[in-house]
């Protein structure tokens, strides 16, 4: 019977209809209890299906199991366009950028290893009598109250939250946050060339505290000369001077009648102090920039107050433990039964075993070069993602959706086997795992895959192909395909030929784990930087060459851990991301790449215009004269519809133009202005192919290959990639000579063919005289690299120095290069399809 129950039971999610974005009704049957990758290029609609329409539709039938009250608390994603979903499980989604955790997070609150780790504390520790006596660890200790061998003294034993930061064991002041916003002194009196009188003080100037300047005349400083003039007793009294009721006399008004007050004074630090704790954020915001953020003082860092500091574990505390690395403490724990008695064996087993638990995934994943006491807020992406997908795996929960958003992002080859040994398990445990993803390794490692395509924009949405790895890398529909099998690379068309020559030549002194580190970068050549997570790479270009050539280009010091720098002729620094552009509709391609405003002018020169006197302003759907009065410009209006999710739908009045009916009146060549923002950036190249200032705004934005976005497209909307080459596009109409331009990860969320497109378009920028930098682990990217600089050999304190250089060929041939394996089979594959 249970059999027959088993057999009947649904194999697949059936999605029916999809229409989310750019998907054309799609039908696609998803496998259950299985790894999917979803695949195609960039702008295919990927992510429309695996989070626009299955994650969606998983997280609304959740919310639609809440009370009311709850929904309506609570803020909802609009439902998914699709005809039906059939046997969808309760879904979780793991997004390529998770939110940017606050300051009270750490590593290790963010992965729960803190909790074992403060739980162990407790019971394992030796904690200290209130006579300083430690008293180790027993099954007597293991009570309320402990009592000390040595001078017989009776203390509660501490539980785990006498350890928390967030809790009892904080720091008293700073909170538990490690670090305290104080007043910079040096910012009071920028100017100690002026007096009081003349506003030396710069807290004294704003609103009712000018009155401290009379106060303190009266309280014996001299307001009349020099700051710089005042004798050490007179400075003290005005930054550090008690708060008196103090009697004062001053003229007002034009007349110069003399007025008599108490005023409070206030010294000029107390005075800032006081304005930070408003309630009033106009008055926060006018002392901001008299703070500075330093290391707490009292716990020096640490976030815990000394109580909590006091217990020993393996003859270390709380803090010294959180600051080893997070493979260095599994070894520390695995050394901990050895010290501990044997009476507590069963105990010291069970915590360390946890521990080892909790740690096994993160250094699966690559991520043992963290320590426990890494503020939250400095993680990258990816190491946030590869956070939260541990802790998923940790959780063993069975028969949930997991749709996972590109999760290799930032992630180097060699930590690859890893993740997809932690994605395996998630479907182990009974579980759906949905990927998209452009790594090749996750991708055939999956055991279906969903191929959308066959192109981006209006020119995706379909399924292509579906199937096995294998299956596909045997289809001739397939997009990816060829590249499963080997029989496809990505080639460049043409290397950088030989140039002048020269070099950015840097040297960093100290910072993270940079130490005494010299690079160079070739000038009018494409660089790229290669290496595992927390190697260096980010500290050496992202905080040390990008702020040092700035800081040089703008005529002020460099950083203090850069020793030296040779721009060797750079004269601007760019860096490209790949983040959002705009926040709502508005945002368009035509309005980013400015061929708006030349459309614009030559829709105010029509005669219609002309004869009402029109400005180009007329033609915009920012402005109340052109815009619908009903949706304001934006061709959609939201329905609130109280506990439900705000509706969108189109606007009823201009019907998805924008425009007010007047506007629409105006046409060009039988054209209205919304016809032409409905047009592709293609399309629009033919239709304005004699107006000069269009066409060459355009003709950037389709050389990129981004021709098939449409004109009035919300650029919010715009993949990663898609968002990088229009960064791209807007660059390429000036003079590159002179100009280095920075990437960040170019290669996240683009599938081989986009990869090549991206080396295209860097190619551009090196034929107009730009030299360009990349930090990236597609190896796609940086086979097809002028230069390599591979940084390693691992991440954190086993990193931070340059282990090879050179062509990508002479990297890979590099014994010494972390990179050289996955490198030189790449070569090979791109030499094979050659």
């Amino acid at each position: 019977m249970g059999s027959d129950r088993s057999a009947s039971l649904p194999r697949a999610i059936e999605v029916r209809g999809a229409r989310h974005n750019n998907l054309r009704d799609v039908d696609v049957d998803v496998p259950l209890w299985r790894t999917v990758a979803v695949v195609g290029v960039s702008g295919s609609g990927k992510t429309s299906l695996a989070i626009g329409t299955l994650y969606a539709e998983g997280m609304h039938r959740f919310l639609e199991a809440l009370s009311t009250y709850s929904r309506r608390r609570l803020s909802q994603a609009q439902r998914p366009a699709v005809d039906r979903i059939d046997h969808l499980p309760p879904a979780l989604a793991l997004r390529q950028r998770p939110p940017v955790p606050g300051p009270r997070s750490t590593v290790g609150t963010m992965t729960e290893v803190l909790n074992i780790l403060r739980l162990m504390m407790s019971r394992l520790g030796a904690h200290r009598c209130p006579n300083g006596h430690h008293v180790p660890p027993s099954v007597a200790t293991q009570q309320m109250e402990i009592t000390c061998p040595v001078c017989g003294a009776h203390f509660e034993a501490p539980s785990a939250e006498s350890f928390a930061f967030n809790s009892y064991g904080a720091c008293p002041a700073c909170d538990g946050l490690g670090v305290r916003t104080e007043v910079d002194a040096s910012t009071l009196v920028p100017d100690p060339g002026k007096s009081i009188d003349d506003g030396a003080v710069l807290p004294w100037n704003l609103g009712a505290r000018r009155l401290y300047r009379y106060a303190a005349a009266e309280l014996g400083v001299r307001t009349d000369v020099p700051y710089r003039s005042l004798t050490k007793r007179e400075r003290d009294i005005v930054l550090h001077g008690p708060q008196v009721e103090q009697p004062v006399s001053f003229p007002s008004g034009r007349a110069g009648r003399i007025v008599h007050l108490n005023v409070n004074y206030e010294n000029a630090i107390s005075a800032v102090e006081r304005a930070q704790r408003s309630d009033n954020e106009r008055t926060r915001a006018q002392v901001r920039r008299f703070l500075i953020v330093r290391t707490c003082s009292v716990c020096h860092g640490t976030r815990l107050r000394p109580e909590a500091l006091s217990s020993l574990l393996g003859g270390r505390n709380l803090a010294e433990i959180s600051a080893l690395r997070l493979d260095e403490l599994r070894s520390f724990a695995a050394g901990l039964p050895a010290g501990l008695p044997g009476e507590l064996a069963p105990l010291t087993a069970g915590l360390t075993g946890e521990l080892d638990g909790g740690l096994a995934p993160l250094l699966a994943v690559g991520l043992g070069y963290l320590q426990l006491d890494r503020a939250g807020a400095t993680l990258s992406a990816g190491e946030r993602q590869r956070i939260e997908l541990t802790a998923t795996v940790r959780a063993s929960t069975t028969g949930m959706l997991y749709v996972l958003d590109e999760p290799s992002v930032g992630l180097h080859p060699s930590n690859v086997v890893g993740l997809r040994e932690t994605i395996a398990a998630l479907a182990a445990n009974g579980n759906t795992v949905v990927v998209v993803e452009h790594e090749r390794d996750l991708i055939t490692a999956a055991d279906w895959i969903i191929e959308l395509g066959p192109a981006a924009g209006a020119h995706g949405g379909t399924i292509i192909a579906q199937g096995t790895p294998g299956e596909l890398a045997a289809d001739p529909r397939s997009v990816i395909g060829p590249f499963l099998a080997g029989t496809a690379a990505v080639r460049r068309a043409h290397p950088a030929p030989p140039g002048p020559g020269g070099e950015i030549t840097i040297e960093v002194g100290d910072l993270y784990n940079l130490r005494d580190v010299k690079a160079a970068f070739p000038l009018h050549r494409l660089t790229a930087l290669a290496g595992p997570s927390g190697a260096g790479k980010t500290a050496l270009v992202l905080d040390s060459l990008v702020p040092a050539a700035q800081a040089q280009l703008g005529g002020r010091p460099p950083p203090g851990h850069v020793r030296s720098l040779d721009l060797g002729g750079i004269r601007q620094v760019v860096q490209i991301d790949a983040s959002p552009i705009g926040q709502n509709a508005r945002s368009t391609p035509a309005t980013y790449s400015g061929a708006f405003d030349a459309i614009r002018r030559l829709y105010a020169g029509a005669p219609a215009a002309r004869r009402r006197k029109w400005q180009p302003g007329h033609f915009s759907f920012n402005t109340r004269e052109g815009q619908c009065p009903t949706c304001r410009g934006l061709g959609s209006i939201d329905l609130d519809v109280q506990y439900l999710p705000d509706i969108n739908v189109e606007c009823p009045t201009c019907h998805g133009a924008r425009f007010n009916d007047a506007t629409l009146g105006v046409r060009v060549d039988g054209r209205t202005i919304a016809d032409v923002l409905g047009l592709t950036v293609h399309d629009a190249l033919g239709a304005f192919a004699e107006q000069a200032p269009v066409a060459a705004a355009l003709r950037p934005v389709d050389e990129v290959g981004l021709g098939y976005l449409r004109l009035g497209e919300p650029t919010p909307s715009l993949s990663g990639g898609e968002a990088q080459r229009l960064r791209i596009a807007s660059r390429l109409r000036s003079s590159q000579r002179g100009v280095l331009y920075i990437f960040d990860e170019p290669s996240t969320g683009l599938h081989p063919l986009d990869v090549g497109t991206l080396v295209g378009v860097l190619d551009r920028l090196l034929d107009a005289g730009a030299t360009v930098i990349v930090i990236d682990h597609d190896l796609d990217l940086l086979a097809a690299a002028d230069y390599l600089i591979d940084m390693g050999p691992g991440g954190g304190p086993d990193g931070g120095r340059i282990v090879a250089q050179g062509t990508p060929r002479e990297v890979a041939d590099d014994p010494a290069s972390v990179t050289a394996p996955w490198l030189a089979e790449q070569l090979g594959r791109a030499a094979a399809s050659g």
